[in-house]
């Protein structure tokens, strides 16, 4: 592999481990408040897609009303989820809750092969992310820089949420223990319902992202998808918002450049993901970031 390939590889791997750091921060936020693992956090990411494309197939919009749409309709399943099946488990084992989560996932799942069909979409890339820029031999579109561009405006936003506003705090204190918290005067549910807007938000946009990126769409995208997403947040330190991105941009990083060294392997790109998290815990138990849950959250 000559030099400038290498480059792109890697640009194109920041890129890949960007979406899947948006996506991830969703699972990280919710298992550090509720130590729930949301696996139909994946699906939530394959609606926003979904709507976005609805939205500008079927209403005509353009890009940006139809990501304003999607990351509403994105918002509001997941805040139903939270309020029709999780809430009423919050006391529950937290076996009920995981396998409430999964059967979420599938509702999801066969809810959009029903309305919007089994076969695959082609997602509308508009001409502006569709074409080709070249520097000094290095190609790419202007989507790989534009995803982590956004991806890190982002973080840092919701970093500030969390360590600057009242909000925040009120997030970080209810990861230690809901009853306290809810006894010294703050509302649990909607601290919670917040949670779920700002992950369902991240993952709507990693999912347009991502069909910018890769413009077929299937009702079952997020299943690979969210297990990787949830994987990047396992490597970085699950509960940590900066491991989640962290362990999101090696995770790409380590796909992209393992089929780009072994392109004969590349049908065994899904299990080098896992393989590496396998390998990383063995050395790291809590992650690469991982956090004292005593001590701090998020």
């Amino acid at each position: 592999m000559d030099f400038l390939t290498f480059i792109q590889q890697i640009i194109n791997g920041i890129s890949v481990g960007s979406m899947y750091a948006l996506i991830a921060i969703g699972y990280t936020m919710v298992y550090g408040v509720l130590r729930l693992i949301n696996f139909a956090h994946g699906e939530i990411m394959m609606v926003g897609a979904f709507v976005a494309y609805s939205a500008m197939a079927v209403l005509g919009l353009t890009l940006l009303p139809a990501v304003a749409v999607a990351i509403a309709v994105s918002v509001l399943v997941g805040v139903l989820t939270d309020k029709i099946a999780y809430k009423p488990l919050r006391e529950a084992p937290r076996i009920s809750l995981l396998i409430t989560a999964i059967g979420i996932s599938f509702l999801l799942q066969n809810s959009i092969n029903v309305f919007a069909g089994g076969t695959a979409k082609s997602f509308q890339v508009p001409p502006f992310f569709d074409h080709l820029i070249d520097i000094n031999g290095i190609i790419f579109t202007p989507t790989v820089i534009i995803v982590p561009i956004v991806t890190m405006l982002l973080l840092g936003v919701l970093l500030y949420v969390l360590y600057r506003t009242k909000y925040g705090m009120a997030i970080r204190a209810l990861g230690f223990d809901i009853k306290t918290v809810s006894l010294m005067g703050v509302d649990a549910n909607k601290i919670i319902m917040l949670v779920f807007i700002i992950g369902s938000s991240l993952a709507a946009v990693g999912g347009i992202f991502w069909a910018l990126s890769y413009p077929v769409l299937t009702p079952y995208m997020g299943i690979m998808i969210g297990l990787k997403a949830f994987a990047a947040a396992v490597l970085g330190g699950i509960g940590s918002v900066s491991g989640a991105v962290l362990g999101g941009f090696i995770l790409g990083f380590t796909e992209v450049i393992f089929v780009a060294f072994y392109p004969e392997l590349g049908g065994y790109k899904d299990a080098i993901a896992f393989v590496f998290l396998i390998l990383v815990l063995l050395v790291k138990p809590s992650g690469i970031m991982g956090i004292n849950f005593e001590k701090s959250r998020f």
